[in-house]
Formats: structure tokens, sequence, C-alpha cells
């Protein structure tokens, strides 16, 4: 059983992709789901204006990791805090698209509200610019989230279905 986390900034398709594969029958967690993830204002920030921020709940992630029920693991999410969890998955996948199509995603999805304000979308620019080349740098594969929703998770399937987490 591989164990994937799908990865990248809102707007890029993670959501989608996992509903798609959950649809296909493998196992997803949506980080972005109730219970996953807590508001934490006491985190430290290299920004100006100090600010709390989403966290995983460690221990749910780590029992989630320990788990194993024979199928593939896909698990979404983009917080600070995942990097401690980077050593317990077969691949990292960051999922990319250029800012005026992230954008546009973000205005029309009826899914998920945040992106809808001008500080919201300010915000979403600056996390690209700022957090996206980090997670370039720490991911083992990225892929181009701007083509078909199949694509992307045809190319999700061959990363998990590799024997060491390549698309061959």
């Amino acid at each position: 059983m591989s164990k994937i986390l799908v990865t990248g900034m809102s707007g890029t398709g993670k959501s989608a992709a996992l509903a798609e594969l959950g649809r296909r029958g493998y196992r997803v967690v949506d980080t972005d789901d109730p219970g996953w993830r807590e508001y934490r204002e006491d985190v430290e920030s290299s920004d100006e204006v100090r600010r709390g921020e989403w966290l995983w709940v460690e221990e749910r992630i780590t029992g989630l990791l320990d788990s194993d029920d024979g199928r593939s693991l896909f698990v979404q999410g983009c917080v600070r805090n995942q990097s401690k969890f980077y050593g317990r998955f077969d691949a990292v996948v960051l999922l990319s698209a250029p800012a005026e199509v992230i954008l546009d995603r973000v205005a029309r999805r009826t899914t998920n509200n945040y992106g809808k304000t001008s500080v919201e979308r300010a915000m979403i620019l600056d996390d690209l610019a700022r957090v996206e080349p980090l997670l370039r740098a720490s991911c083992t594969h990225e892929l181009d989230a701007n083509r078909p929703l199949d694509h992307v998770v045809a190319d999700l399937i061959a990363i998990a279905s590799s024997p060491s987490g390549t698309m061959s």
C-alpha cells in the first residue's frame, strides 16, 4: 500500500483529485475536513504581523499513517507542519497551476468559500510566491494541475502504483 501526500496551493485541484480517487475506490483523506486540522493562534510566524494558522492534528495524522486497510492512501493538505510527516509518505506530490488558473478556480468553485474575498485572493498570491517554492523544493513529484482532472488522477495512480513512488 502506497501513502501519497497531495499538496499545493488553494485552487490547484487537490480536493477534486481526491474526490475522483475516492470514487475509484482509493482510500482518501482530505485534511481540510473537520478534525484533521486545528487553528493555532500561538504559532510563530516569519511575517511582520504575527498570525495564527491551521496545522495538522499530529496525533490524528500519525494514527492515519499507522493504519493500513490494504489500499493505497492519498492524503490532501497544505499546512506548515506537514513536513514533519514527509518521511512517512512514499511520495509527496505538488499540484501546481498558473496564478490566473488558480484565481479563476477559487472564484468559480462552490465547495469551498476560501478565495472569494480580495484579502483571501491576495493571500493566495502571496502563498504562491512564498510557499509554493518551498513545496517544490521538498516534493518528490510535481504535476501540472492545469491539465484535465483525469490526467492528473492517472498520474497520481501511476505514482501510487510504482514500487518506489516514481512514475514510469
